[in-house]
């Protein structure tokens, strides 16, 4: 059903890919320093959530859907930034609010579902994820073997279960971290300034890097 010696090309290239930071990844740095541990962990688990619909959309074909009409790519692209610039804003105002930061131990399980669901929403209003899935994934299909979509499915699971694997231990790691940093009043304000500068550079690369 699928061709051993290009899956075993696509794992390596799926690691490497994940491997190098990007967006993703300051996202689930911010959001475990922010809120601990668990909280590092659901957000990667939300960019895993989004990365299988990007996938699953590039085997649809909405790639093609952007060829055809390409404003609808500006419009997630924008839809996306505004969203992170939301992010930055409210986390700014919040930034004398202590409640924000989960103490150290267990994190609030609120702050767990709020960082997995701000991650989803980040990776799936970022249209470049569905571009690179659909330049990425057909390199490592054989359509000799037939079966084509069965080989997309696999291989869009493969890459969302190394995606999880790989920044799930930084977010963990990262929320470790974040529960040192969290001892001070006043490290606990710089985080939320220095959060809120972070969203505000994503929304930055994702308004201003078109392609």
């Amino acid at each position: 059903m699928i061709d051993l010696s290009l899956y075993q090309a696509f794992v390596l290239a799926a690691v490497i890919l994940v491997i190098v930071p990007g967006p993703d990844m300051a996202f689930i740095i911010t959001m475990g320093v922010g809120g601990g541990p668990l909280a590092g962990f659901a957000a990667a688990l939300g960019v895993a959530a989004g990365l299988a619909v990007h996938a699953l959309a590039a085997i649809l074909g909405f790639a093609a859907i952007f060829a055809v009409a390409p404003f609808l790519y500006d419009v997630i692209r924008w839809a996306g930034a505004a969203y992170l610039v939301y992010l930055a804003v409210k986390t700014y105002l919040e930034r004398n609010d202590t409640a924000l930061a989960a103490p150290a131990g267990e994190p609030d399980g609120v702050n767990r579902w709020v960082a997995f669901r701000k991650a989803a929403v980040v990776n799936l209003l970022n249209p470049k994820v569905i571009l690179f899935n659909a330049a990425f994934l057909p390199q490592f299909v054989n359509p000799d073997l037939g079966n084509v979509a069965g080989q997309f499915l696999i291989l869009g699971l493969t890459l969302v279960v190394i995606d999880l694997l790989i920044d799930g231990v930084i977010g963990l790691a990262a929320g470790h971290a974040g529960q040192l940093l969290r001892r001070s009043r006043r490290i606990i304000k710089a985080l939320n300034v220095a959060t809120s500068a972070v969203f505000v550079g994503l929304a930055l690369r994702l308004m201003l890097v078109r392609d």
